[in-house]
């Protein structure tokens, strides 16, 4: 069961982290928008935004299918991470009422995407149905 549950945690996390990438591929305009917003347009080349797409999708590809896992599940952790730091204000203070001047309780579950990228991590020996588990064997 517990294999079958981070399978689930795994196609469910991987396939977040391949969306957002195949936005940057195919709607660079919406994510120049979202840097300009949130990332103080540090990701607003479009050519970033095409690297870096490309980069999410394979990411959240080798996720799914549970392969080089001691490399991939610390790189998708610190994508999360690293998204979080972003939008950090709006976590500490979904509702609008101190930090931010607007409420984005839709942000919140970036804190759920993090944390599973961790519970990936400590348990990565009990993800059996990962392609790198049946390579060992």
């Amino acid at each position: 069961m517990q294999a079958v549950v981070l399978l689930l945690l795994r196609f469910s996390i991987g396939s977040y982290l391949a969306i957002w990438g195949l936005i940057k591929l195919m709607s660079p305009e919406k994510a120049m928008s979202v840097s300009n917003k949130y990332y103080s347009g540090m990701l607003n080349a479009e050519v970033i935004n095409y690297g870096l797409g490309a980069i999410q999708v394979a990411l959240g590809v080798l996720v799914i299918l549970g392969l080089f896992r001691k490399l991939v599940y610390p790189v998708q952790a610190l994508v999360y991470f690293a998204g979080l730091i972003a939008i950090a204000p709006y976590i500490l203070d979904p509702y609008g009422l101190y930090l931010v001047d607007s409420s984005k309780v839709t942000f919140y579950p970036s804190t759920t995407l993090f944390f599973a990228s961790l519970v990936m991590l400590v348990f990565k020996s009990y993800d059996t149905l990962s392609l790198d588990a049946k390579r060992v064997r």
